[in-house]
């Protein structure tokens, strides 16, 4: 009932907007009989899922993105926001809570940002398995690389990368 109830704002959206409404949301769901959140980030299936609507949606229409993510892969964003910004037609991203990280870079690729007066955008930055990048790399800064293990040699080129 409540996904139905969804979909009919969404579509009152488009028709008040003249435009294709696409959501990217991710919230922390709590299973009922463990206790335990299930967290939700951008990962593969929301980018096949964004970029299948931008396809079907025609070069000129507008594109709205109603955004709630806590961030995700760098890929899977950084695929969503080069096809927003290759998207002809204009691009509003609304942000009602928060954008965080991979969130914030889709946002960023919009032609405008609409937020809530409580919504927040987060840095963008990238982790290697639980490490921020910028993190991995301060090891090279501080040892020697013949000091250093191959493995954190490997994650610091990774790292490097995906700040780049």
């Amino acid at each position: 009932m409540l996904q139905v109830q969804r979909l009919r704002i969404l579509r009152r959206l488009e028709r008040q907007r003249n435009s294709l409404a696409i959501t990217l949301i991710h919230r922390q769901e709590t299973l009922s009989f463990l206790g335990f959140p299930i967290l939700r980030y951008i990962d593969i299936n929301d980018a096949e899922h964004v970029l299948r609507a931008i396809r079907r949606c025609e070069d000129d229409c507008p594109i709205d993105l109603i955004l709630h993510t806590p961030g995700g892969l760098v890929l899977s964003a950084g695929q969503i926001a080069h096809a927003l910004r290759r998207h002809s037609g204009k691009v509003t991203v609304f942000v009602l809570h928060y954008a965080m990280s991979g969130g914030t870079r889709i946002a960023l690729a919009a032609d405008e940002i609409v937020m809530d007066g409580n919504a927040v955008l987060g840095p963008v930055d990238p982790h290697i398995g639980q490490s921020p990048a910028a993190s991995v790399l301060t090891v090279l800064e501080r040892k020697e690389p013949r000091y250093v293990d191959d493995q954190t040699l490997i994650s610091a080129d990774v790292a490097h990368k995906a700040i780049n």
